[in-house]
């Protein structure tokens, strides 16, 4: 049997061992991990630059404006991102868009809708006869008017991010022509609504091409100006900055909400459509970002990873 002084020498030594190890294993880890850019060009941390066809990162921020869709404005009251790369046809000079890295293009952020669920839902609204009018406005309202009001709208992709138009040209000039353009669904986020209450879907997207020009709507909706904002560099002329513009769109449409209330969806989705003013043709509808675009290219991002 080994002494104790000896059984300390041999814990000891195991101890160092397992630590050194365990120093090695993180080393490798941290060799191993995903870098991104940073200091000066850590907006652009999202940036797929381990992409080989990647001509550019890119990153959006909207700090401003709202989306009206039907009878419903919703303000833009938390600043909404789009980030990614780009890939370049140098010979036509097309570009395509490239998902983020680690695939948050456009992160989920939730926007306040004025109202909330009382302004969405009224149970008055239901219409029937008898017996079954009176049973469905009572199920309705011991779901729908008990306290928990409050609603956001959050806007995510309905394709993958390689089907978002992206013109820096257009972004560059005021232009009538697309600048970037989504395909968005909304989602109307409230505990009773359900976790899928939409407007639009992935097979029905709400597509929004954005422009810096005049938009030509067709009635009632009339016309309204974009900007381009005042362009300026930094980092020696590396990284590209947009600021104070002002994309817009006013002449898309929007198809009507399912979803909402999980299994009182047919009594749900013909009010809140109703109350919005859904689907809505193009013309009832308006889309207005305010913000600021930074641009770089690749090799500029690779080297402060």
């Amino acid at each position: 049997m080994l002494h104790r002084t000896e059984r300390s020498k041999s814990v000891r030594k195991v101890t160092l061992l397992l630590m050194a190890a365990l120093t090695v294993f993180a080393a490798f880890g941290a060799a191993g991990a995903s870098a991104a850019p940073k200091g000066e060009y850590a907006v652009f941390a999202d940036c797929p630059t381990k992409n080989p066809e990647l001509a550019g990162c890119i990153a959006a921020k909207s700090e401003s404006g709202e989306f009206k869709i039907g009878k419903q404005t919703v303000p833009l009251l938390k600043a909404q991102t789009l980030q990614g790369g780009f890939t370049e046809n140098e010979v036509t000079g097309e570009q395509h868009f490239v998902a983020a890295a680690d695939g948050n293009t456009l992160p989920k952020t939730p926007q306040k809708v004025p109202g909330g669920l009382t302004g969405l839902v009224n149970c008055l609204e239901i219409k029937g006869s008898g017996l079954l009018e009176k049973a469905e406005r009572a199920a309705c309202e011991a779901i729908f008017e008990n306290g928990t009001t409050g609603v956001n709208a959050t806007v995510e992709l309905a394709a993958p991010a390689s089907s978002i138009i992206l013109n820096e040209f257009n972004l560059l000039t005021e232009s009538s022509s697309t600048a970037i353009g989504l395909p968005l669904k909304v989602k109307l986020e409230n505990p009773l609504l359900g976790s899928e209450c939409y407007i639009g879907s992935n097979a029905s997207p709400v597509h929004v091409e954005l422009i810096t020009g005049t938009t030509s709507p067709p009635p009632p909706n009339k016309p309204i100006k974009g900007k381009t904002g005042t362009l300026s560099t930094r980092s020696e002329s590396r990284i590209l900055v947009i600021s104070n513009n002002s994309l817009v769109n006013n002449s898309f449409a929007a198809p009507g909400v399912s979803g909402c209330g999980g299994i009182f969806s047919f009594l749900l989705n013909p009010i809140i459509n109703s109350k919005i003013g859904l689907p809505a043709a193009a013309g009832q509808n308006t889309a207005i970002l305010n913000g600021k675009l930074e641009q770089t290219g690749v090799e500029a991002a690779r080297e402060h990873e």
